[in-house]
């Protein structure tokens, strides 16, 4: 099969011919019918934080075309699903309450030589971490379903949102999911502060009530302007040093600060910010197996339109490129990966 493989940092992913996978017992193999790009596989590759030789890719959807022996239950070759890009222990205590992300031996899809990801034709996932995509569902909207999870986790985790004044900080995939669940967990007022015009119509597309520009003057009065109030709830979606202060000073007395944003390197707060106004400091991280299968539901019977996120579709000729154009600020939001 056609796959693109991470080489090192600064080199362009590199388009090559390997084996076909084959399932593991409890495993399918699954033909990617579309992967996204995350930003975390821009990441880890600018820091070299995972191998040479690893294919990266785990936002996907397609359809079963091998069945592990093991595997048993109604799954078909045919069948058309997405999965959680998850490798767990299934014994220890996060795996115990429902946590599989947080197992204390995970191992992610595409990122590990032991678990290759989906930019290529085929990749395997567990049979434990399948979900089915209705007839409704596109392969597209399919492999959005990972990064609509992922805001989908972090809305959960920000408690009761009716009649709230929310705050989302970036409009990058995450930050416009976010949008959208904030939305329909009953937010009043969900405002997206993004520099980019582009991915500030995609926030408005996607449920956002207001979409400001930080650069057009401070993100606290615009806020206060269109809500009449500090934020009750701010999600910070961009994950760079010096953002997670910056959600704190924004955050209102006993506002709720939930950190989305994926920062590798350190960074630095001052606490007495926090301390002044009781804020709650929350980290998301990863989803589990309902928020999945809660997404597709919103999906399926038309709660959720995750189309306005989907800026455009390359194949493998020019995926390099695309992927790394991404490392520059810029106007889109979701690219997909055609494998065919």
């Amino acid at each position: 099969m056609r796959a693109a493989i991470f080489e090192e940092a600064g080199r362009p992913l590199n388009v090559v011919t390997v084996e076909d996978p084959r399932p593991a017992p409890d495993q399918v193999v699954i033909e990617v019918a579309h992967c996204g790009i995350c930003g975390s596989d821009l990441h880890v590759t600018q820091h070299g934080l995972v191998p040479a030789g690893t294919i990266l890719g785990h936002e996907f959807a397609g359809t079963i075309v091998e069945i592990g022996r093991e595997v048993g239950g109604d799954w078909r070759v045919g069948d058309r699903v997405t999965a959680l890009p998850i490798q767990a222990c299934r014994s220890c205590e996060p795996c115990a309450i429902g946590l599989p992300g947080l197992c204390s031996s995970v191992l992610f899809t595409g990122t590990t030589l032991e678990t290759p990801g989906a930019y290529a034709q085929y990749v395997r996932a567990r049979r434990t971490m399948l979900q089915r995509l209705p007839a409704g569902v596109s392969f597209a909207e399919g492999a959005l379903v990972e990064p609509l999870a992922v805001a989908h986790h972090a809305v959960g985790l920000a408690g009761e949102l009716s009649g709230a004044s929310v705050l989302v900080i970036g409009a990058g995939p995450i930050g416009v999911g976010v949008a959208l669940f904030a939305r329909l967990a009953g937010a009043r007022h969900v405002v997206v502060s993004e520099p980019a015009h582009g991915r500030r119509q995609t926030a408005l597309g996607m449920g956002a009530t207001h979409a400001i520009d930080p650069a057009a003057g401070p993100v606290a009065r615009s806020f206060a302007t269109l809500a009449g109030r500090q934020p009750g709830v701010v999600f910070e979606c961009v994950g760079n040093p010096g953002m997670l202060q910056h959600a704190i000073e924004l955050a209102g007395v006993r506002g709720r600060v939930l950190v989305a944003g994926v920062c590798l390197e350190e960074d630095r707060i001052r606490p007495l910010t926090a301390l002044g106004k009781e804020v709650s400091l929350q980290f998301s991280q990863c989803y589990t197996e309902r928020d999945f299968s809660s997404v597709i539901d919103a999906i399926a019977h038309g709660r959720a339109d995750a189309t306005p996120m989907l800026t455009r579709i390359v194949g493998f000729d020019e995926l390099p490129s695309a992927f790394e154009a991404l490392r520059q600020p810029g106007e889109q939001c979701k690219l997909l990966i055609d494998p065919h």
